[in-house]
């Protein structure tokens, strides 16, 4: 990470080229390797359309459906964004049940462990059972996938608080919830920061799989229409998309987290 005094003093511009147009620039190059070696995959095996098209004609129906697209794209984004934040707040509510109750630890331990040994797959059609076919079902599967990791950091970081910054916060009278909200959980972040970047990455594995299993609108719905009439190239418009918008909204996380945590991230 660039230090923050050295960006502080350079002109808005080359600010703007260090942290913008690099990763930017970085991510268009990898792109087009991955698309020079998918079309060198489909020249050289003659891969018929059906079964792997190539870039440009996935491109032209993008282009061609873009509106489509646009809108079940919208949905699943909804999904994951709601799921993430419903996902974030249970997880950083029950580390500090852990933290503050200790017999919860031994109790809600296990049952972490458990919802982590459960498929996700598993899990989906009781959702939907009980929360039907809207989208509800894939927030709280968005938000189940990522509980676990965002619990685990979290408490991971409260509880392992240099003791010597306690021991003198307590020393000057301080109060339970003053040592958790000025020393334990700032100290935290760092380690909450790590688990954020693993639930941005895999809460659109939960709202895909929710959708897979039961919905009428989404991306994942999309790519299941299109596969079940041999429209692969849609299939593959769609799961382009759901690609660049994981990375999308990993990017935009990085970003938050350097802004408000700029001394670890």
């Amino acid at each position: 990470m660039p230090d923050v005094s050295v960006l502080d003093s350079q002109p808005a511009s080359t600010k703007y080229k260090k942290i913008v147009l690099k990763p930017l620039l970085r991510i268009m190059i990898s792109v087009l390797i991955i698309l020079g070696l998918w079309q060198a995959v489909v020249v050289f095996f003659e891969m018929p359309s059906f079964i792997l098209p190539a870039p440009l004609e996935v491109f032209a129906r993008l282009l061609q459906r873009y509106d489509v697209l646009l809108k079940h794209t919208l949905v699943t984004a909804q999904e994951i964004i709601l799921g993430l934040f419903l996902g974030l707040f249970m997880g950083l509510f029950f580390a500090l049940q852990m933290l503050l109750f200790k017999p919860v630890k031994h109790w809600l331990l296990p049952i972490l462990i458990a919802s982590q040994a459960i498929p996700v797959f598993a899990l989906a059609p009781v959702l939907m059972l009980w929360l039907g076919y809207g989208i509800a079902s894939k927030i709280v599967m968005a938000a189940l996938i990522i509980f676990f990791p965002v619990t685990t950091c979290c408490y991971d970081g409260l509880r392992n608080t240099p003791s010597g910054y306690l021991d003198l916060a307590q020393t000057m009278g301080a109060t339970k919830w003053q040592m958790l909200r000025h020393i334990q959980f700032p100290a935290s972040l760092p380690t909450l920061a790590s688990g954020i970047r693993v639930a941005v990455v895999i809460a659109p594995i939960g709202a895909i799989a929710g959708e897979w299993v039961g919905s009428s609108e989404g991306l994942g719905y999309l790519m299941l229409q299109a596969n079940a009439r041999m429209m692969i190239d849609e299939m593959f418009a769609a799961l382009f998309i759901l690609s660049l918008l994981s990375v999308l909204l990993y990017f935009v996380a990085e970003k938050l987290l350097k802004k408000f945590i700029p001394w670890e991230v």
